[in-house]
């Protein structure tokens, strides 16, 4: 039973990836928050630490390829803002898969041997499509559904501005309640505080501080180019975009809602990435809800917490200059 409650958790966690991951290629350093623990990355390594039932530290590292290193054309704006994200996805299901097996060891002692991270193609496929299906049913269909059912009783909605601001509403409420309802059960909280963990890391090594508890510590859970705001940011130009599509028949609009699905994502992607570089600017404004979203999606980590986070991104340092890289901020 507890083994089956440790799937379902793992089932909803993955839900969660893309609100739990933070990155972008170029950056030096990112992470996600997974089951009693940290994934950190470097450019071309990542790191990770799981806190084990019997309070010992499991850590595991391995290489990362840099997607605009070995095709150029990857790093191109707009372009890169997928391979990015697919990347992250793909790295956060893995890093999630070590966790969960970590923490389910202590129910199987039987088996001794070594857990390995690598996993068949095929599963990353059929899990990400299962993340993808659910996206597209909870925050495409069914407020495109509600909204076209209170057009068909209040005519006024039919406005195309307003049924895209109600449409917006609806999608944007369903995922507060989402994120909001998952957050009331243990082992979902206790991820979002090793996510505020690993905020408070990241921004350490950002500023050169010592890489210590009590540097990090000092440091908020709210990070602008946390996953969080990003699908945030997305929602808010999806509204904005669907608003200019003259399409009026629910399954014209619900197609050019995945038509358009990657050009939003990219789109989205350039504007958190501009936006973290440039804090005054006006676009920098779009992402402020996604900050205040962290509210719950990150919360006050525990010493121990942070002592993972930090593991975890030396895990993720030491292999970084094995491979020759350098992390130096500027």
């Amino acid at each position: 039973m507890r083994s089956l409650l440790r799937h379902l958790r793992f089932l909803a966690a993955v839900q969660l990836l893309p609100a739990l991951e933070s990155g972008e290629e170029t950056t030096l350093v990112g992470g996600q928050a997974v089951l009693e623990g940290v994934m950190m990355r470097s450019p071309h390594a990542w790191g990770i630490c799981i806190r084990k039932p019997d309070g010992t530290l499991a850590t595991h590292s391995a290489p990362l390829e840099k997607l605009s290193d070995k095709h150029p054309w990857m790093g191109w704006p707009f372009v890169r803002g997928i391979m990015t994200l697919g990347q992250a996805m793909t790295l956060g299901f893995r890093a999630l898969r070590y966790s969960a097996d970590v923490a389910l060891e202590h129910l199987q002692p039987e088996k001794k041997e070594e857990k390995k991270t690598e996993i068949s193609g095929w599963m990353i496929a059929v899990n990400l499509i299962l993340s993808l299906g659910f996206f597209i049913f909870m925050y495409k269909f069914v407020p495109l559904l509600a909204a076209t059912k209170l057009k068909n009783h209040y005519p006024a909605f039919g406005n195309q501005v307003l049924f895209n601001v109600v449409d917006g509403v609806i999608r944007i409420a369903l995922f507060l309640l989402f994120i909001w309802g998952i957050s009331l059960m243990a082992d979902i909280r206790r991820v979002y505080q090793y996510h505020g963990a690993e905020h408070k890391t990241v921004f350490a090594f950002e500023n050169n501080d010592p890489l210590t508890i009590k540097h990090a510590q000092a440091y908020q859970t709210f990070h602008p180019r946390c996953g969080t705001s990003f699908l945030m940011t997305v929602m808010l130009i999806a509204m904005l975009v669907y608003m200019l599509i003259p399409a009026t028949t629910f399954w014209a609009r619900f197609g050019f809602r995945l038509a358009l699905l990657p050009v939003i994502a990219a789109v989205s992607y350039e504007l958190i990435r501009f936006a973290a570089k440039h804090g005054s600017s006006l676009f920098a404004m779009l992402t402020k809800p996604g900050l205040w979203l962290q509210r719950i999606t990150t919360q006050p980590p525990s010493d121990d917490q942070v002592e993972t986070a930090i593991a975890a991104l030396n895990e993720a340092m030491e292999l970084e200059k094995q491979r020759g890289g350098e992390l130096v901020i500027a």
